[in-house]
């Protein structure tokens, strides 16, 4: 149904989102929020309270297909007494299992594909045409000139592709979103800077395989570098930093920028998933052991102070005792600033599906244990070195756990995935850079005293609806 702002308005009611997966997922529910909220529709931060909830899902592995279902069933069970008038659900799950939830969960009003995202206005008011996207894969591209209704403060993503084109046998995700595409370089730019202006402190620009960036725009291997010197120039954003490097597009330029440009932080974000070569072959990978540490070794030695981060996947078919010896052998010698690991999970609609589920979940999860029970240690060695340093931080706001401690991040921790500064003494606003001295190290968090303020924000910030 074509959307006529003329003929109707949004309905009088509230509207929330439980927003699941990735901070792809994050940037495509800012968008569906941004069109709501351009329309004049009321968006709650708290969806318990709204009238219409919409569940952004994420379909990635197992376990987040479950999230996204008991969020869905737990909303439904709302919308059965009445208490939620109407329920949607969009994200990835929608992409590739739209007809099979009609099926099963008749409570769901409307559903919202990855290609359909401005298609929210209709959903929330019941004027949806009942269609389901496309399931061979999202096609469209979006551009800054969509509505966006930032959901954080101080940082925000900067989506600079979608889709994928590697061929990894434990990920579905190319056929959810697609073959890998760009945005042009000049869109970008545009839209790094109205997040600027919007007040944000770090830009972290994302994609499934953000190393590719520019490759199908004849860019060729440089087209992140130059997409990061032309945000470099065209803004004064303080933090830059890009998320998911794959080691076969990684371009080694990027570091010497990195070793050049204060603002373009030392950091790099690489899951390398494996790293005896016989896995790695059955996940249709490349690289090794031997690759993948001159790499790293290259990388440092380029930029001394970069803070290295990868994941893992152990109990992958094919992963013996001798093949797990080799990653535990490989974390202990590279000695990652973090990491993340996390169980095989088989799913019949990957790629590798014929591979099998070999391995007991039991032993996948001592796996785990024992790579994580590896890092810790190092992670504390590591975070130990920084203690008496005064280094820039990005506040986050009063820590949920305990409002007494401020949360932060200096720029080797990137949101969500690796640990927090927490300031116990002195404070700031959301959103402000400030210096920090280091006083204390855990393996995952640190704690610092707050020495001045470099960059300050407002004591309330009204999150702005871009474009």
């Amino acid at each position: 149904m074509a959307l006529d702002r003329g003929k109707s308005k949004s309905p009088d009611v509230s509207v929330g989102m439980i927003g699941l997966g990735c901070a792809k997922n994050l940037v495509d529910g800012e968008v569906m929020l941004g069109h709501l909220r351009r329309d004049g529709v009321t968006v709650t931060p708290d969806p318990t309270r709204a009238d219409v909830v919409i569940v952004n899902t994420c379909g990635f592995i197992t376990e987040a297909k479950k999230e996204s279902l008991e969020a869905i069933l737990e909303v439904a069970e709302a919308r059965r007494q009445g208490t939620v008038k109407r329920l949607v659900v969009a994200g990835c799950m929608v992409q590739a299992y739209a007809k099979e939830m009609q099926q099963e969960i008749p409570e769901i009003d409307a559903f919202v594909g990855l290609d359909q995202l401005e298609a929210i206005l209709e959903a929330v008011r019941g004027e949806s045409d009942g269609s389901f996207p496309d399931q061979h894969g999202a096609i469209r591209l979006y551009d800054h000139s969509q509505p966006r209704l930032l959901s954080t403060k101080g940082h925000a993503y900067l989506k600079v592709a979608e889709g994928c084109n590697n061929p990894c046998t434990f990920c579905h995700i190319p056929a959810m979103r697609g073959r890998y595409r760009s945005r042009r370089l000049g869109d970008l730019v545009a839209d790094a800077r109205r997040l600027e202006s919007a007040g944000i402190k770090e830009l972290i620009l994302i994609a499934q395989d953000t190393t590719r960036y520019g490759e199908d725009l004849d860019l060729g291997e440089e087209g992140l570098r130059r997409l990061v010197e032309a945000i470099l120039e065209s803004t004064s954003i303080p933090w830059i930093r890009f998320l998911y490097a794959y080691p076969s597009t990684l371009d080694e330029g990027l570091f010497d920028l990195m070793a050049a440009e204060d603002r373009f932080l030392s950091y790099l974000d690489i899951p390398l998933q494996h790293a005896d070569r016989t896995v790695l072959k059955a996940m249709k990978r490349g690289g090794d052991a031997v690759s993948f540490r001159k790499m790293i070794e290259t990388a440092r030695a380029k930029v001394p102070d970069l803070a290295v981060r990868t994941t893992f996947i152990v109990g992958f078919p094919g992963e013996g005792e001798a093949e797990f010896a080799s990653l535990e052998n490989f974390v202990e010698e590279i000695r990652f600033d973090h990491m993340g690991a996390f169980t095989y999970s088989w799913q019949e609609e990957n790629p590798g599906a014929e591979l099998g589920d070999p391995i007991p979940q039991d032993l996948k999860g001592e796996r785990l244990e024992r790579l994580m029970g590896l890092q810790q240690p190092i992670s504390l060695k590591l975070n130990q070195r920084l203690v008496g340093d005064r280094l820039p931080a990005l506040v986050e706001g009063p820590l949920e756990e305990m409002e007494l401690l401020t949360a932060a991040r200096l720029g080797r921790q990137a949101p969500e995935i690796d640990g927090r500064l927490l300031i116990n003494d002195g404070t700031a606003p959301a959103g402000s850079l400030v210096e920090v001295e280091i006083t204390e190290a855990h393996p995952y968090d640190l704690v610092g005293t707050m020495t001045r303020v470099i960059d300050g924000a407002p004591e309330s910030i009204e999150l702005p609806v871009l474009g």
